[in-house]
C-alpha cells in the first residue's frame, strides 16, 4: 500500500521497511569520501560556521530527494518505459559506485580534512552551494537514484524519511563530532574499511534495482 493523494497512511509494516531503505541508500551513497564530506570534515575540524554547514548540506539532500520522489510519481504513471530505463541506468550507475568504492579500498587515499579552505561566514557558504548543487553526481544521486529507488518501495515517501534521517545523523556527526573523527579518518585503513562497506551497499541496491 502506498501513500496516496487522498493521504491514505499505510501500515507500519509498510512504512519501517521502506525508511529502513531510504536510511541504508542514503548512508551507502553519503558517506564515500568525497569533497563535500572533506569540506564538512574540514570546517567542523576548524570549528568554523559548523552549523550553517551542516544545515546547507542536510537541506540539499531534503530538497533534491523530495523533488525526485514527487517528479517520478507522474513519470511512472504516464511513461512506464521511461521508469524502466531510468531503472536500468540506476543500476548500472550504483554498479559503478560500488566497483569504484571497491578500486578504492584497493588504494585507500590519506584524507587531509585541516587543510587551508576559506574562513568567512559568506566563503564557506559560497562553497558549500557550489559542492551541493554544481556536482552533477548529487542530482543523480538524489533526484534520480534516489527517486527511482523510492518509488520501488511500498511506501515512497517513507523512503524519502529514511534519505532525511540518515543524511542529517551523517551531516551532523561529521561536522560537529569531526574533531573526535580526525584521529581515525586520517588513517587510510579507515576509509578502506568505509569503502568495502559502500561497495556492499552499492551492489545489494543495484540487484534490487534489476530483479526486484
Amino acid at each position: 500500500m502506498r501513500w496516496t493523494a487522498r493521504g491514505r497512511v499505510p501500515s507500519v509494516v509498510v512504512v519501517i521497511p521502506s525508511l529502513v531503505a531510504g536510511f541504508l541508500a542514503c548512508a551507502g551513497l553519503i558517506v564515500a569520501i568525497g569533497a563535500q564530506n572533506a569540506f564538512v570534515l574540514r570546517q567542523g575540524i576548524r570549528r568554523e560556521h559548523v552549523a550553517p554547514v551542516v544545515a546547507l548540506c542536510i537541506t540539499g539532500d531534503v530538497v533534491l530527494t523530495f523533488a525526485g520522489i514527487a517528479g517520478l510519481g507522474p513519470l511512472v504513471a504516464a511513461h512506464p518505459a521511461a521508469m524502466t530505463a531510468t531503472r536500468w541506468v540506476g543500476a548500472a550507475f550504483l554498479a559503478w559506485l560500488a566497483v569504484s568504492a571497491m578500486l578504492r579500498a584497493r588504494r585507500p587515499e590519506r584524507l587531509d580534512p585541516a587543510a587551508e579552505g576559506p574562513a568567512t561566514r559568506r566563503a564557506v557558504v559560497v562553497t558549500g552551494l557550489a559542492l551541493t548543487f554544481l556536482n552533477p553526481h548529487v542530482y543523480l544521486d538524489t533526484v534520480v537514484l534516489l527517486g527511482t529507488l523510492a518509488h520501488r518501495q511500498a511506501a515512497a515517501w517513507a523512503f524519502g524519511v529514511g534519505v532525511v534521517l540518515a543524511s542529517a545523523t551523517w551531516f551532523t556527526a561529521l561536522g560537529f563530532g569531526a574533531t573526535r573523527l580526525q584521529p581515525l579518518f586520517a588513517r587510510p585503513r579507515a576509509w578502506q574499511v568505509l569503502d568495502l562497506v559502500v561497495a556492499a551497499v552499492m551492489a545489494a541496491l543495484a540487484v534490487t534495482l534489476v530483479v526486484g
